[in-house]
């Protein structure tokens, strides 16, 4: 007889735990543990959620912690627009050393230690790493240098020079400066508090931040609080994900993730029904340089907008789902 309807399905890779549940379309935020990669919580998800069809918004390092946004099935087409956006973070910064990585996972390679640290000095130096500026990304990174990761031409003994790029730090607060020692070394830790735009390295700011001090910096924590509209209040730690033994995973669905991230526009049935189609309709505010969420008048989401010109054309549509 075949099992009934009501029997927990199991995981062929694992045959003692029950099978994970359908997974609906949409975003699961999950608060990263330290020493996890991005790939590895994908991975684990793709697990807990039943589907191949996961992906992410945006890496962070294994180091650290805090919000990393993931797309199952058909919200996986929304990551690209989120990669673009926004992120909060906290941080610790680390002055008197520098490391190879930028952060605390890297060899010290210059120990100048800091002492008698003038408040003053600091507040300036943060100030002049606020707002639109260039920065050079930290040397071991995912940029690509002639086709290649610029961490695996360091990792190889190769000297990496990266070339600076505009980034914007919106706000860069000082929350508080407890000096220390490591060892014998006398350093100065700085807590802060960052909202910054896409690209932009939160190590190479502790980097900068110790070169303009003459102490040298590093990143000893980073936490990610938020990204776009997803913060920590919708955030899963991994292990309580874990914890569901096979029940549904707790997604923002489709319609109500897109509606969090991004500007919304409520459409007529003909104009649904044309953007399904794949033409085009009339822009609702022509010039806007941020894409748009189109939802039908069931409230379901059809498709995402550029409206840059006089009429908004389609980026991605969103097909029905299957039953």
């Amino acid at each position: 007889m075949p099992p009934s309807a009501d029997a927990p399905r199991r995981d062929p890779q694992r045959p003692d735990a029950p099978r994970p549940a359908a997974t609906p379309d949409g975003l699961l935020v999950v608060d990263k543990p330290q020493d996890w990669t991005s790939h590895d919580v994908v991975a684990r998800s793709r697990r807990l959620c039943g589907t191949r069809k996961v992906g992410h918004a945006g890496t962070l390092d294994p180091m650290a912690t805090g919000v990393l946004v993931l797309g199952v099935g058909r919200a996986t087409k929304l990551l690209t627009f989120l990669v673009g956006a926004d992120k909060d973070y906290t941080a610790t910064v680390r002055l008197g050393q520098d490391t190879l990585t930028d952060d605390a996972e890297g060899e010290v390679t210059t120990a100048a230690g800091a002492t008698d640290l003038d408040r003053a000095a600091l507040d300036a130096a943060v100030a002049d790493l606020t707002g639109a500026i260039d920065q050079v990304p930290s040397a071991v990174s995912a940029v690509k240098v002639q086709g290649e990761r610029s961490y695996h031409r360091v990792r190889a003994g190769e000297e990496v020079d990266l070339p600076a790029r505009p980034v914007r730090v919106d706000r860069f607060e000082v929350l508080d400066v407890r000096p220390t020692r490591v060892a014998d070394l006398p350093v100065v830790d700085v807590d802060v508090a960052v909202t910054v735009s896409s690209g932009t390295y939160v190590r190479a700011l502790a980097r900068d931040l110790g070169a303009a001090l003459g102490t040298g910096g590093h990143l000893t924590a980073l936490r990610r609080t938020r990204v776009g509209g997803y913060g920590l209040d919708v955030a899963h730690p991994l292990a309580d994900l874990e914890a569901r033994q096979g029940a549904p995973m707790p997604v923002l669905p489709l319609a109500e993730a897109a509606r969090a991230g991004f500007l919304a526009r409520s459409l007529e049935a003909a104009e649904a029904r044309a953007l399904g189609y794949g033409q085009r309709i009339a822009s609702a505010a022509p010039g806007r340089s941020v894409p748009v969420a189109a939802f039908a008048p069931d409230g379901s989401l059809v498709a995402m907008l550029d409206e840059s010109s006089s009429t908004a054309r389609s980026l991605v549509v969103f097909a029905p789902a299957r039953p």
